[in-house]
């Protein structure tokens, strides 16, 4: 766990003790073992979005999109692509 072996550990416990007192020692070990939850909950959650692969659904919206556009649309568009299609 981090590197550490039991000697230091116990070391580091006995330093909190004397540091912060044995009333406050439990609620930081609280808060610190709830800290840490949260963390790695939101590490999961990060890593389960980068990790799920959703680009074809949004893909597929965007062209649902592009085919719902209004008809006068189109004319322009083909004009500006024929004009970008012509050698400067």
């Amino acid at each position: 766990m981090f590197g550490l072996g039991g000697g230091e550990l116990l070391l580091i416990f006995f330093l909190a003790l004397i540091f912060i007192g044995p009333k406050k020692l439990p609620e930081l070990a609280k808060s610190l073992g709830k800290s840490i939850r949260e963390f790695q909950k939101a590490k999961d959650e990060l890593m389960h979005q980068v990790n799920t692969p959703d680009a074809p659904t949004h893909v597929a919206h965007q062209e649902t999109k592009t085919e719902q556009l209004p008809s006068g649309v189109t004319p322009e568009v083909d004009e500006a692509t024929k004009d970008s299609d012509k050698p400067a």
